[in-house]
């Protein structure tokens, strides 16, 4: 598998602190990035939004407005879950990458970003999700490995895919042998099963079978 580091991109050269705003505003015009990096003599002084140069005065430059820079970046040897998390916090499509020393390197794209995520095997390899619901206090990511491992199944992936204070989701990626009996296993421990599957599909059809068969005898 590739390493993330080998999307970083040096496509387009950083902006100057003295580029001038017509012509930033002339960049974000012709291409789809949400964020660009600003240098000054080398040093890396932020991010200008494209929304925000938008309301910039054109015969002005960008050292006029070093007040609206964003100073996010992420670090070459970052995983890629952390710097999907930058993308993320920051609402960004781009976002810069400096090394230990503070140096400026280039930047990742998000849909680089996705295209290494899809190579993951949590993506990548065949298998089954489950969405599993608890009350917060109560749920084991622990509990959640043993009761897959216990069941012949082979985790590709777990992860908190919603949370609140009262009640944790975790989706879970797994080989697809044994996905029933995971499933049974997960309500004996109290676990709401958010997704749905055939196995639930096909009780739940005979269920409604046979409660519309129960009405149509009691006429």
């Amino acid at each position: 598998m590739r390493q993330l580091s080998e999307y970083i991109n040096n496509d387009f050269k950083p902006f100057s602190s003295t580029e001038s705003v017509a012509d930033v505003q002339d960049f974000f015009a012709d291409n789809t990035y949400s964020h660009f990096p600003v240098m000054d003599n080398g040093v890396y002084l932020g991010c200008i939004s494209a929304v925000d140069v938008e309301t910039f005065e054109t015969h002005k430059t960008l050292t006029d407005y070093r007040y609206a820079l964003e100073g996010f970046f992420v670090r070459a040897d970052m995983i890629w879950l952390d710097v999907l998390e930058v993308f993320a916090r920051n609402n960004a499509n781009m976002v810069p990458i400096l090394d230990k020393n503070n140096s400026y390197i280039g930047y990742y794209e998000i849909t680089d970003v996705i295209k290494f995520l899809n190579e993951t095997p949590f993506l990548k390899e065949t298998g089954g999700i489950i969405i599993v619901e608890k009350p917060t206090a109560d749920y084991s990511m622990s509990q959640i490995t043993q009761i897959v491992e216990s069941n012949n199944g082979k985790l590709l992936g777990v992860f908190v895919s919603e949370a609140n204070a009262e009640k944790v989701q975790v989706t879970i990626k797994i080989t697809l042998g044994g996905m029933n009996e995971i499933i049974q296993t997960f309500r004996r421990y109290n676990y709401e099963i958010i997704s749905e599957h055939d196995e639930d599909n096909y009780l739940n059809n005979l269920k409604e079978r046979s409660e519309y068969l129960d009405k149509y005898l009691n006429m």
